[in-house]
This record gives structure tokens, C-alpha cells and sequence, in this order.
């Protein structure tokens, strides 16, 4: 996809990932025409980054556009698509086989197959990273996780004319890259938040733990993950584990701090 091949887009949400997802692309030189919400708040916010329609009913989406990306919530995603479908059949020419003249339709869900679309065109776009609406994030060097048994070349050339890294994938790999990542973010950062309670109970500032955050993380750019452990856990001293666990007042907690630490100590010894 070369210059001056920009593609007229539609957006089916407006949350994190698709915020994000849709600025880098207008920054490309794609076009983002509607966003549809079923917030008009939310579609009007991003609409209006975007310099674009603002839309909460799927029946007012238009049948023009070359390419829809839906990236609503998982257990909504396969209800959306095929309402989507619907409202645009009615809208294109009759005798016209393909909704929207031949349009492309993706989905950007990490765990959801790409059957979950009705139309003749379509594939999946996964771009894997933490997305917040507030924090711009560039796609450069990005990890696109692309599906598609018709479009896979055009996908391919949408991710790297933001500079993002392509990667093919089938539906089934990519249930266990979803999963993978749930660990190593979602987790991860809950225990963050965990921390960070922890040590507002005792007024110090949860800054002090960031050089220990960033190192961890930098280190397994070096180093396997199993080779970074350090901790505790690790040599399965049971004198400091106890008393850390008779310093938690949550019973969650300790039982969160005994799961993983034995599980660390079965990983690494």
C-alpha cells in the first residue's frame, strides 16, 4: 500500500483500542469517515479527534467506505457484525453481492475466531498492546496479528503503512497468544495496583517502585524470563515468605502470594 492509497474507513467503536487504533491510521494517510458508538458521547469524542461523523445507530452507517474495523467487547462482537450486515445489505444496489460494494470488515479481538463475521470480506486485525483512550501510542514496531482468507496482502499493507511489524496468524494460534498476553499485562499491571495498596496503607508513594518496574521489564529483553526470577520464591525461603504473609490482612492475598510462589519456586528450580 503506497502513497496515495489511503482507504476510507469505519470505525464500530470507540473505546481504548479502537481510539488509538484510529488516529494512527488517520496519521497515515487513511480517513476515518464514521465512528459509530452506541455512547453518543464516546462517538462524539473520538469523531471529533478525528475530525469525523459521529454516529450511535448502525442503520446510519454508511455502505461507502472500503474498510470497517469493529472493536467493540467480545461478548458483543459476533451480535454487532451480523446486525451490521444486515442494515447494510439493505443499503447497497440491488442485485449487488457483496455489502458495501465490496468492502473489507475486520475485527480486532485477540480471542474471538475470524468466523464470528457474516460477510464475504473479512479478516482480523490484532494489533497486541495495552491501549488507553488518555495515552497516544504509536504503531511503529507494533505487533499486528493479521487473518484474513481473502485480504491478507491489503491487511499486510495497512499495518506497515503505519510502520507496524506483521505477523500471520490463524484463529486457533492466536486463543493461546491472547491468553499469553492476559499473563504478562492484565496480571501483571493488577499487580501493580496491588502494590500500590499496599503501600498507600503506609504512606509511601508508589514511584519509588518504578526503577524496579522498568528494570524488570528491561531485563527480559537480555535475559529468558526464567533467568530474570529473582525473589524469595526462587530459593523458597520460608522464614521471609511466612512473615510476609502474616503482614497481609486480605485472605485473597496470601492465598495469591502462596499460589505464586510456589509456583515460581516449581518454575525455576
Amino acid at each position: 500500500m503506497g502513497q496515495g492509497d489511503g482507504m476510507e474507513i469505519v470505525s464500530i467503536g470507540a473505546g481504548n483500542l479502537a481510539t488509538q487504533l484510529c488516529l494512527a491510521l488517520q496519521k497515515s494517510g487513511h480517513r476515518v469517515v464514521q465512528v459509530f458508538s452506541r455512547t453518543e458521547e464516546s462517538a462524539a469524542a473520538l469523531a471529533g479527534r478525528l475530525g469525523c461523523e459521529p454516529i450511535s445507530r448502525l442503520e446510519d452507517v454508511t455502505s461507502e467506505a472500503s474498510l470497517y474495523i469493529l472493536s467493540v467487547r467480545d461478548q458483543v462482537l459476533e451480535e454487532v457484525a451480523c446486525r451490521l450486515y444486515d442494515s447494510l445489505r439493505r443499503k447497497v444496489a440491488p442485485g449487488c453481492s457483496r455489502v458495501g460494494a465490496g468492502a473489507l470488515f475486520v475485527h480486532t479481538a485477540g480471542s474471538m475466531p475470524l468466523d464470528v463475521l457474516p460477510m464475504l470480506r473479512r479478516g482480523v486485525f490484532y494489533p497486541m498492546q495495552t491501549f488507553s483512550k488518555q495515552r497516544e501510542m504509536p504503531f511503529t514496531g507494533l505487533p499486528v496479528f493479521i487473518e484474513s482468507p481473502s485480504d491478507a496482502g491489503l491487511l499486510r499493507g495497512l499495518a506497515e503503512s503505519m510502520g507496524a511489524n506483521v505477523y500471520e496468524m490463524d484463529s486457533d494460534s492466536r486463543r493461546y497468544l491472547h491468553v499469553a498476553a492476559v499473563f504478562a499485562c492484565n496480571f501483571s499491571n493488577h499487580m501493580y495496583d496491588v502494590c500500590a495498596r499496599v503501600l498507600a496503607r503506609h504512606g509511601i508513594p508508589f514511584e519509588v517502585m518504578l526503577p524496579l518496574i522498568d528494570e524488570t521489564a528491561r531485563k527480559v529483553h537480555d535475559l529468558t524470563p526464567r533467568e530474570a526470577q529473582t525473589g524469595p520464591a526462587v530459593r523458597y525461603d520460608q522464614t521471609v515468605m511466612q512473615r510476609h504473609l502474616d503482614m497481609l490482612d486480605d485472605d485473597d492475598l496470601k492465598q495469591i502470594y502462596s499460589l505464586l510462589s510456589r509456583h515460581i519456586h516449581r518454575y525455576t528450580e
